[in-house]
């Protein structure tokens, strides 16, 4: 019988300094941006930029937490492998699983997303047709290196980066009053249309809702720089530069939409952010600019999120968390199962959508509306525990999160505040609750997978007999 050539077992290193650089900007660039960002204007105004400052603080506070973490112990489970060893395996188990489920239904959603563009250009091609052949596209990339990953989201990065900052250069130069194309200036619509903040401060707490979940992917950085050379040093890197990439490409350009555009036109909820602001500068081909950026922003987005879910399956595979053979690494380094694995998944919920529109896949959806919260809270738990853990034992981090553990009791305060602030509105509390009931479902096979494997080890096969043995004889 012939033997396949022997599987290493670990992840390889085939990320370049400049692929985890871009990933790290990738990370907090959605599509969420680019059009989701009007839901978030329209719910609070100009006041908006309030919800995003104060997400803003609380990303940077978390992956902060995270960095102290990862750069010590760089691994491809990142804040799972942490949560188990801060709290217990049963942590572990529960917030890895919860975040492979995010990841793998957010697969579909982005895929569908991208057909509907291509669809509207090419109608003859059905949109399940185009969804198909993304997913396979990308899952072809996947598989054979994780170069492929890092080259596909290298380029995607540096697209949405053009693009945006494209964006700001043409929004400062239209309030300055020197856009040839359109007669605006100034930032009056910031106060002239019921004021900065028209519907109250609890529209900017509800703005946050909209706006912490365009935030989520930041995290990634953490993961896939463990498929590097020196993960740690670039993991502090990283975390280093998110505060400015945060108010770039999120503060600054929102700011000039607010400024630019009635918060309150319609046609902002209709067009979406971007596209509605240069069409209303009368940008040639604004629709087709924005949709192509649009279309790579979705493709990159489903790109992280097949490769994320994939290393969180490996991981959860090497934990024994997963079956055995998601741990289990191609010779390039690539844990072919787990990328499979997490295709078909995410392939299953694609087929739903088309097969009960409407029905299955939006229950699916809505058990994921709280699991970003969750992670976020999670991984302040565990840095906590941590670092009191190490100072008590004397260690100190190179990479530490400031003034602790003050801000990350201020964290911990700040995203239970969201959580309960969702279950407090009626048109979130649904979501939170599916997504309550997920947790719990697989926080319960976590405590009794990882109770069992511990009074296993206990208890081992041989020591257990002897026993048995021994009763009998008596």
């Amino acid at each position: 019988m012939s033997h396949s050539p022997a599987k290493q077992d670990s992840l390889g290193d085939g990320l370049s300094d400049r692929q985890v650089g871009m990933i790290s900007i990738a990370g907090i660039i959605g599509a969420g941006l680019f059009v989701g960002s009007a839901n978030a204007i329209a719910t609070a105004g100009p006041a908006v930029l309030l919800s995003y400052a104060m997400t803003g603080v609380l990303v940077l506070l978390v992956m902060r937490m995270l960095g102290e973490m990862a750069v010590l112990q760089p691994d491809s489970g990142s804040f799972s492998t942490y949560a188990a060893k801060a709290i217990g395996p049963w942590a572990g188990f529960t917030i890895g699983w919860l975040y492979w489920w995010f990841w793998v239904l957010l697969i579909p959603v982005e895929a569908i997303a991208g057909a509907d563009i291509l669809h509207a250009y090419f109608p003859s091609i059905a949109s399940w047709q185009f969804t198909t052949a993304i997913i396979l596209l990308l899952t072809v990339t996947n598989l054979f290196s994780v170069k492929n990953f890092g080259a596909f989201e290298f380029w995607f990065a540096i697209i949405k980066v053009v693009a945006i900052i494209g964006f700001i250069g043409i929004g400062i130069v239209a309030i300055s009053g020197y856009w040839p194309l359109a007669n605006v200036s100034g930032v009056a619509h910031l106060y002239n249309s019921i004021g900065f903040m028209p519907h109250g401060f609890g529209a900017v707490l509800t703005g946050i809702l909209l706006t912490i979940f365009s935030f989520f992917g930041a995290e990634v950085v953490t993961i896939a720089a463990v498929e590097s050379k020196d993960p740690g040093k670039k993991i502090s890197r990283a975390i280093n530069l998110v505060v400015y990439r945060i108010a770039l490409f999120y503060l600054l350009s929102i700011f000039l939409v607010v400024s630019l555009v009635a918060w309150n036109d319609p046609q902002l909820l209709a067009q979406g952010t971007f596209q509605y602001v240069l069409s209303t500068l009368n940008f040639p081909g604004a629709k087709l600019v924005v949709d192509l950026v649009v279309l790579i922003a979705v493709c990159s987005c489903m790109n992280s999120g097949l490769y994320t879910a994939s290393r969180m399956l490996y991981s959860l595979g090497k934990r024994g968390n997963a079956p055995a053979s998601c741990a289990t690494v191609s010779n390039g380094g690539v844990p072919r199962v787990a990328v499979l694995g997490s295709t078909l998944a995410g392939f299953v919920a694609c087929i739903a959508n088309y097969a009960f529109p409407g029905e299955v896949f939006a229950f699916l959806i809505s058990t994921t509306g709280a699991i970003a919260l969750i992670v976020y809270l999670v991984i302040a738990v565990s840095q906590l525990r941590m670092r009191t853990a190490m100072e008590k034992q004397g260690i100190t981090p190179d990479f530490k999160m400031w003034l602790f553990p003050w801000l990350t009791w201020l964290s911990i305060l700040m995203i239970v505040s969201v959580l309960g602030y969702m279950f407090y509105l009626p048109q979130y509390r649904y979501e939170s609750l599916m997504t309550l009931m997920v947790t719990f479902m697989v926080l319960c096979v976590g405590v009794y997978i990882t109770g069992k494997r511990r009074k296993q080890a206990a208890y081992p096969a041989g020591r257990l007999a002897k026993e048995k043995i021994q009763v009998v004889r008596h």
